[in-house]
């Protein structure tokens, strides 16, 4: 394990103006006025929407889901901007009213909490993937994306990062709310349950499990080139420069948790899964 824990300078004040809180959970300030409309915002049964704690995979789901879903090539997904396909819901851009008058089928992501997401999805409208990660590797994604982008103005080490990262102090709130709210509604006929793991331990059952979820028929043969092409997309994603913290794919928390850091999230982790039977993979 790499970095020494050491005491760590105080975040600095402008990185807390970063968010704004709504009813208890900290959310990115592009959030504040809208979240009434998004609780009020329409569903079509054809919407298909990818929800994720932030540095879930999202990324490469968002891939594999259109490819599934679209029929698509790998490598003509390569070649285009998938981000302008599957819209944020809460991002200033596009913008609510604009991902409101998408043509079906929308293909519509979101990191928001389940219970902050339109009333229509509580009721079962649209389809709905939720991908969780296992909380060491994402925090150190996390960290990463912080640290690389300018408006964030995040200067701090990762030790006091992951602090804040267990004691629910990030965009988006509780890691470990988010993935068990989700977790209860596992069993709803519109929400689909993955693994980021899963996408290297098993992709073909995670593939199978798609289709049949998005009602896409399809026979063994065209199962089986279906798995080829998502494996290409990942592999071409892991091998991508722009996105090296994922060539690693697992274990990438041995790589900077220190052992007393280490002792200190798995109680951590310990204390706030106690009630849940979600498990995840630390290394695989």
């Amino acid at each position: 394990m790499a970095e020494s824990e050491v005491d760590t300078p105080s975040t600095p004040i402008e990185y807390e103006s970063k968010y704004f809180e709504y009813h208890g959970v900290r959310l990115p300030p592009f959030c504040r006025g809208k979240m009434d409309e998004i609780a009020n915002f329409s569903l079509r049964s054809s919407d298909i929407w990818i929800v994720t704690y932030p540095k879930s995979g999202t990324s490469l789901l968002q891939e594999v889901v259109y490819l599934v879903s679209q029929g698509a090539d790998p490598d003509e997904i390569g070649l285009m901007n998938i981000d302008e396909q599957l819209p944020v819901l809460e991002y200033p851009q596009p913008g609510l009213e604009i991902i409101q008058e998408l043509t079906s089928p929308r293909l519509i992501k979101s990191h928001l909490p389940y219970r902050f997401l339109p009333t229509a999805m509580h009721n079962g409208e649209g389809k709905v993937i939720y991908m969780a990660r296992n909380p060491k590797d994402l925090v150190v994604s996390y960290y990463q994306f912080h640290r690389s982008l300018r408006t964030m103005s995040y200067r701090g080490t990762f030790q006091e990062f992951c602090r804040r990262f267990m004691n629910d102090k990030l965009g988006y709130g509780s890691w470990f709310e988010h993935v068990q709210e989700f977790w209860e509604h596992r069993m709803d006929s519109n929400v689909l349950f993955l693994k980021y793991e899963d996408m290297y331990k098993d992709l073909g059952t995670l593939v199978e499990q798609l289709a049949r979820f998005l009602g896409i028929s399809c026979d063994k043969a065209q199962l089986e080139s279906m798995v080829e092409s998502c494996n290409q997309l990942i592999d071409q994603c892991c091998n991508s420069e722009a996105l090296s913290i994922c060539r690693g794919r697992f274990g990438l928390w041995k790589d900077i948790f220190t052992v007393s850091m280490n002792e200190k999230f798995d109680t951590v982790y310990r204390q706030k899964m106690a009630k849940s039977d979600l498990t995840f993979d630390f290394t695989l």
